[in-house]
């Protein structure tokens, strides 16, 4: 063999090498875009077979039903209502409110024995009690029988009434008896008059038994003075600011409460009544104790 021989057989060799390598290389390489007829039928069911699984797609029926569902979700509350077991506990009751039916079986009626004021008008002193006023005059001859059973009512009233006597004021001769009672009530208050009870007594006394229709000043003044009143002090209340405002408020009341008689009664600023319209003292007594309960009732 020459050398042009041997250089040939080398060539060939080395081709032969080369090729072998070539088909190495393209092994290691990523499949080939074309697809495979059997894998792509195996990729198919696999994916259908996932689609099958997931909630929402595929067959609704390898899920639980929505109403099926509902059907526990109510089964569940109607156990977590049901009653607990007995513990051997006591309840507990809750308190209620008071049901008793208001009293029905009142004697006296509105229009007959009284009248109700509409709207309902201010009193003497404030709300913490009920107020039972008199309407009256030193002069009039009903007031002088009625005093005793009023003293009487009043001595024995309950604790949550309030007793005030207010003057009538329809004209003069009642106007200066009005100021001869507030006089007598703050000198009262101030302790210039010890009795009370008695100087009321004495002035209807003076009145309707000795003729004395005190009608001055100085006729007054008289009366106070049997009692140990000092002119001063007499003439210091007579005059003062304070029977001033207590005689306007008396005449503003008796313009709110229609006072056109006496002696009349008014309750909380709310009933008007009297003994003509009850049916004598006696019965008045018992019409003022009503419309007491009345009031307290609410």
């Amino acid at each position: 063999m020459n050398i042009t021989q041997a250089f040939k057989t080398l060539g060939i060799i080395c081709a032969v090498f080369c090729s072998l390598a070539l088909l190495a290389a393209c092994s290691k390489e990523e499949p080939s875009a074309t697809p495979d007829p059997t894998s792509t039928v195996a990729e198919a069911q696999v994916e259908a077979t996932a689609a099958d699984a997931a909630p929402g797609t595929g067959d609704e029926t390898a899920a639980p039903a929505e109403d099926e569902l509902a059907e526990e979700v109510l089964e569940v509350v109607e156990e977590s209502a049901a009653e607990p077991e007995d513990t051997g506990e006591t309840p507990i009751v809750l308190a209620q409110a008071d049901t008793t039916p208001a009293r029905t079986d009142w004697q006296f009626k509105a229009g007959e024995h009284y009248v109700r004021m509409v709207p309902s008008q201010p009193t003497v002193g404030g709300a913490d009690k009920i107020e039972v006023a008199e309407f009256f005059w030193y002069g009039c001859g009903h007031c002088f029988t009625f005093e005793p059973d009023i003293n009487r009512w009043a001595a024995g009233k309950p604790a949550n009434v309030r007793f005030v006597r207010v003057p009538a004021m329809w004209n003069d001769v009642l106007k200066i008896h009005a100021q001869l009672y507030y006089t007598e009530e703050v000198l009262v208050r101030d302790g210039k008059i010890s009795d009370p009870a008695g100087f009321r007594q004495t002035v209807f006394t003076e009145y309707h038994s000795r003729g004395n229709r005190m009608l001055s000043e100085e006729a007054i003044f008289r009366v106070f003075e049997r009692f140990d009143v000092s002119a001063e002090d007499f003439n210091a209340t007579w005059n003062s600011f304070e029977v001033s405002q207590k005689l306007r408020v008396a005449n503003d009341l008796a313009r709110r409460y229609s006072i056109a008689g006496v002696p009349t009664i008014i309750v909380n600023g709310k009933y008007r009544t009297g003994a003509s319209e009850a049916g004598g003292n006696q019965k008045l007594i018992e019409v003022i104790d009503e419309l007491v309960a009345r009031e307290s009732a609410h």
